[in-house]
């Protein structure tokens, strides 16, 4: 799926962009893939809360964004993602971030989940939206990275599921590569890079 991209016809004043989340690591990894980007990131206000409802990556993506957009008066970008375990039917998918109470405990529960299961196939989807100050969607992207989820964690680096993630190409997890190879396999590097153009041209 190629960016979607809306007409915004007013002139940009502003320089910050908010992203949608309070996840400190999430934010660290859009400042490195956004460093082209003439544009100050910032994490959402904590007193503000979001709740993702939606059926779909795509609708709590955009409603991340276009109630953080408004909150905020500014532009805000929001992505939900995920992994999606073949043999779990697709699970844990859009409840990714709240299939058990943190990181640790979710890698835990998914390997219980998939002991002694020979098909281990899985991949990570991000689905990305950005909103301008008054909601409305103007951008929207998503991208996949296939692999497999390993018996056991391997690597430092990361967060979330990156430790049990085996990457295709590479045969690394997402907490065993550098930045620089993450930035060009991970789902949400290859949905970022596609509107990347089009968030320049907004921030020029």
């Amino acid at each position: 799926m190629g960016p979607k991209i809306y007409k915004f016809g007013k002139k940009l004043i502003m320089r910050n962009l908010f992203l949608a989340s309070k996840n400190k690591g999430k934010i660290e990894e859009y400042k490195k893939l956004l460093s082209t980007v003439n544009c100050t990131l910032l994490l959402q206000p904590d007193s503000l809360e979001v709740e993702e409802d939606g059926l779909t990556f795509r609708d709590n993506a955009i409603k991340k964004a276009s109630e953080v957009s408004r909150k905020t008066n500014t532009f805000s970008i929001a992505d939900d993602s995920g992994i999606c375990i073949e043999a779990l039917d697709g699970k844990p998918g859009i409840y990714s971030s709240r299939y058990a109470e943190n990181d640790q405990k979710r890698i835990e529960r998914v390997l219980k989940e998939l002991d002694g299961v020979q098909n281990r196939s899985a991949f990570f989807i991000a689905n990305i939206c950005v909103c301008s100050p008054n909601g409305e969607v103007i951008i929207e992207s998503e991208a996949k990275c296939y692999g497999n989820i390993i018996s056991n964690p391997r690597g430092k680096g990361g967060f979330g599921y990156d430790p049990i993630f085996e990457e295709s190409s590479t045969r690394l997890t997402f907490a065993e590569m550098n930045n620089v190879i993450k930035d060009s396999c991970s789902h949400r590097g290859k949905a970022l890079k596609k509107i990347i153009p089009d968030l320049r041209d907004i921030f020029s």
